[in-house]
């Protein structure tokens, strides 16, 4: 059956059933950009039990991939997981279950690749975790946000995980820095919002009658000179929902490039921050084959509690 030493015929096993035939490839042909998976699919050069197919043809049980030789150059492969990375990623594990785990994601880094991101926390985790065939994000965190990242080892997880998602019955709370006295009395925040894209390409979001519905929950935490500290519970999940509802209400989050103010730029260098002050502290959510109630928490950065640490002392 083989066409060369090069390349792979690749039996689908248990845990790959239902995945599409992208993400697929995307774990096992290591540092391969998902346009040239695009392309090979394409050209048919992929095939599924000598058959042509489609990026987001399903996987079943048995199914035998035709996987390419490839020969990536410098310039369009994915980057190498390097020792830093690796070792940081291996730490911040917070709980793993038989077919999911959370991870505590760095700020700075993107849950995935592209636009000019070499490699994101999914690239670079299936580099990681050699031992996993199946590894698929269930939601996703803004680059510059820290925190619980929920991701299945399993496609059965995923679905379960994402009906969950849906049907709203997980509880994501963060934690956000922000400029001015956060009013007790503002607990709720409700105003639709709209995607646009800037001139030079970059996307944002803003209040718009004619946006999606998008509600978040605000409670108090601590109250400082000139700062809040808030914990926002985000009811829907649009994108930058909690930066600009909070920006919305006059209260941007510090360290907030696209969404602050003045202000808040001011108290942002005057307390040294240097990222996004928001932070997913806690996700909970039922386990996807038993049901049972999950809740994770994940410490506030070193970096974050030094912050809070001198705005009390500005207190």
């Amino acid at each position: 059956m083989a066409e060369g030493h090069d390349v792979q015929w690749v039996e689908v096993t248990e845990g790959q059933v239902g995945q599409r035939v992208d993400n697929f490839l995307m774990t096992r042909i290591k540092g391969a950009p998902r346009a040239l998976v695009y392309r090979i699919v394409r050209k048919g050069e992929v095939r599924v039990n000598k058959k042509r197919v489609k990026p987001d043809t399903r996987l079943v049980l048995g199914d035998v991939v035709r996987i390419p030789p490839l020969r990536l150059s410098p310039r369009e492969a994915v980057q190498e997981v390097s020792d830093n990375l690796r070792n940081l990623l291996a730490g911040s594990v917070l709980v793993e279950g038989r077919d999911w785990l959370v991870i505590n994601k760095p700020s700075g880094l993107a849950v995935h690749g592209g636009s000019g991101v070499k490699i994101g926390l999914i690239e670079a985790l299936r580099q990681v975790r050699e031992d996993l065939d199946f590894l698929e994000l269930v939601h996703r965190l803004d680059r510059d946000t820290s925190g619980c990242l929920l991701l299945a080892k399993s496609r059965p997880a995923l679905l379960a995980l994402n009906a969950s998602l849906k049907q709203q019955q997980m509880d994501k709370r963060y934690l956000a820095l922000v400029a001015g006295r956060w009013p007790a009395r503002r607990d709720f925040v409700a105003a639709r919002l709209d995607r646009f894209t800037l001139g030079n390409g970059e996307r944002r979001v803003r209040v718009d009658a004619e946006g999606k519905v998008a509600r978040t929950r605000f409670a108090v935490r601590e109250a400082f000179a000139g700062t809040t500290l808030v914990e926002a519970e985000p009811v829907t999940g649009r994108t930058h929902q909690i930066r600009v509802h909070a920006a919305h209400a006059g209260h941007p989050l510090l360290g907030d490039d696209k969404y602050g103010s003045r202000e808040s730029q001011r108290q942002t260098a005057g307390l040294g921050l240097s990222r996004l002050f928001l932070h997913a502290e806690t996700f909970a959510f039922p386990e996807p084959s038993s049901g049972r109630p999950v809740r994770i928490r994940a410490p506030l950065p070193d970096a974050l509690e030094a912050v809070l640490a001198r705005a009390r002392r500005a207190d």
